[in-house]
């Protein structure tokens, strides 16, 4: 299964349906390996911005990602496009914060790209398989995700509302069903709502041209193109906030009441159980770095490092480590303390990371803090380490840490850490 892009450029403008501002959007053809990477040329430098998780600025009846000025709006229609395109590579290129609304669906974004055309190019897709259950709930949503083969989808939704009520619908993603029973619904809110909104600087670009707008009693200057129009856009959206992932997804997914906070969480759950591949820093620069040796260097591979915030690690737990010998072995846990040491020296990269001649440098943890065990770690299971920075003054700071296998937490601690002179 090979990756694959657009053919050629293509563009469409429009006004962004919370910004209001009119900007042009350009689909470019992505180098194999690139992904998603959405790029404001209306901005000094260029900058770009991934489509990952990690780059959410907010999610308050959109999804936006990036930072400060560089802030994209409601990037889910043309990801969730673009995911059930099966797309792994594209430049989105902008001359303003949002992607046009267009008609509020899915559709004109899927045509788009069907005029660009797909091709293949070398290298294969990251595809993120679930392996084994879980859940995630983020307030009022909920979701229930289980293996599956490829993507599918039931979404179920509740308003008080006469037109919606409750309704659920299921739906498998691929690039023909997406397109027939996903891609025209539309985005959808209530008049009573609008003030309030715009007075939160949201919903400047909105119109009955571009969303179904509900009133007490039914819609306003449009009609229905489903019953279930409300629910189908729903699951677009989760689908278009899955995108973020980074990758093609394996899995079936149960969502009650879907949010576009709700959405982002259970991305980052989705990432979290996908065994990590690649590498940020390999054994051998985590041997230069680190002063640890057999039996107590517990980091295999630094897989992210997110500026001087963010780290994720991973540790790779086999039958063969020294102390499954005398830690219940006739039942091989792996011991608490260790799980801890371990996402400790991952946190440690990103402390020395941010240090001048970090080979001349030592991190030594000062206070655990808020040390929670979840859940067993066993042969075979790996470890992803998660560290966020909390707090930092030079030196010293303190950062929360979590530890997941397969998608559920098995371990959190909060640490104080100081670097110092070897």
């Amino acid at each position: 299964m090979p990756r694959r892009t657009i053919a050629g450029p293509v563009s469409t403008h429009g006004i962004g349906l919370h910004t209001g501002a009119t900007t042009t959007v350009t689909l470019n053809p992505g180098a194999s390996g690139q992904g998603i990477v959405f790029r404001r040329v209306d901005l000094a430098g260029r900058p770009e911005i991934p489509a990952r998780v990690d780059q959410v600025e907010a999610t308050e009846r959109r999804t936006a990602i990036g930072h400060g000025e560089s802030t994209i709006h409601t990037v889910e229609h043309v990801l969730a496009s673009v995911l059930a395109s099966e797309c792994d590579d594209l430049v989105i290129e902008l001359d303003g914060p949002e992607p046009p609304i267009l008609d509020g669906s899915f559709l004109p974004w899927m045509d788009l790209l069907a005029s660009a055309g797909m091709v293949e190019q070398e290298g294969k897709p990251t595809v993120i398989e679930v392996l084994t259950p879980f859940t995630v709930t983020e307030g009022e949503s909920t979701y229930i995700v289980a293996p599956g083969r490829s993507l599918r989808v039931n979404a179920t939704i509740e308003w008080d509302h006469p037109l919606i009520g409750r309704q659920s619908g299921s739906y498998d993603v691929n690039p023909e069903a997406f397109r027939r029973e996903l891609a025209p619904s539309r985005t959808f809110g209530f008049t009573r709502e609008v003030e309030a909104l715009q007075a939160l600087g949201l919903l400047k670009g909105a119109s009955t041209a571009s969303a179904v707008a509900l009133s007490d009693t039914g819609v306003i200057d449009t009609v229905l193109r489903w019953p279930d129009e409300f629910v189908r856009h729903k699951a677009g959206d989760i689908i278009g906030d899955l995108a973020l992932t980074g990758a093609r997804v394996r899995a079936q997914i149960v969502a009650n009441r879907p949010s576009h906070r709700g959405n982002v969480a259970l991305a980052r759950a989705i990432v979290r159980c996908s065994r990590g591949t690649g590498a940020a820093m390999d054994i051998g620069k985590i041997l230069e770095l680190l002063p640890h040796r057999y039996p107590m260097l517990l980091v295999d591979r630094i897989i992210e490092v997110v500026g001087d915030h963010r780290i994720v690690g991973i540790k790779n737990v086999t039958i063969n480590e020294p102390f499954f010998q005398g830690h219940f072995p006739g039942h091989p846990i792996m011991p608490g303390v260790l799980v801890v040491e371990a996402m400790a020296q991952v946190g440690g990269f990103l402390l020395m990371g941010m240090m001048d001649n970090p080979d001349e440098k030592v991190a030594y943890f000062m206070s655990l803090d808020n040390v929670k065990f979840r859940r067993p770690v066993v042969p075979g299971d790996q470890l992803r380490f998660e560290l966020d920075m909390i707090q930092n003054r030079g030196r010293t700071c303190r950062m929360k840490g979590t530890a997941w296998v397969d998608g559920n937490l098995v371990a959190e601690a909060e640490y104080m850490a100081r670097v110092v002179d070897r």
